[in-house]
């Protein structure tokens, strides 16, 4: 018996032996060192902390802005969410992110003022410049009842004038 043991020990070892340099071959060719792979790319530091800073910046000025939960961080984000996937009509993902809204006790009147101060400011989105949405967005969050700008056709027309396509009234 102990023949047979050291046999397929002494097996072991001639196989392990044969294959061993066959695998330091075959090592380059499948598997390279770690030291060897580039790193992967990454943004300076100094791109990226603006852009966090400027979140937080937009948080703190909501909460400044806004008295009461609407100013909160998470009802910010989630409700600027929502009026943003509302206005690009994406229904059913809004309304789940409304759920959540709702879920942190934040107000829905708030999502409605933005959105209609959304649409009320709807001509000056770019739809090729994605950040004008989301500045359009974020300064209906922050102030939902700010003015429109008159059109220029409107304030051109004299106060006296009869509107367009109105019938002239000639008095005898």
């Amino acid at each position: 018996m102990s023949h047979r043991v050291f046999s397929v020990a002494g097996g072991l070892a001639i196989a392990a032996w044969l294959i061993l340099p066959a695998g330091l071959l075959l090592r380059p060719a499948w598997a390279q060192p770690s030291a060897a792979n580039p790193a992967p790319q990454q943004a300076p530091a100094g791109q990226e902390a603006p852009k966090e800073t400027q979140k937080v910046d937009e948080y703190a000025e909501a909460q400044r802005a806004i008295n009461g939960p609407a100013g909160n961080p998470e009802c910010v984000w989630l409700g600027r969410r929502v009026v943003n996937l509302l206005w690009r009509d994406d229904l059913d993902t809004a309304f789940r992110h409304l759920d959540l809204y709702d879920r942190f006790g934040c107000p829905s009147g708030h999502i409605q003022a933005a959105f209609r101060c959304l649409v009320l400011h709807s001509g000056t989105i770019d739809p090729k410049t994605p950040d004008s949405l989301n500045a359009q967005v974020l300064a209906c969050w922050i102030n939902p009842n700010r003015e429109v700008a008159a059109p220029a056709a409107a304030a051109a027309k004299p106060t006296g004038a009869a509107p367009a396509g109105a019938a002239p009234t000639t008095t005898r």
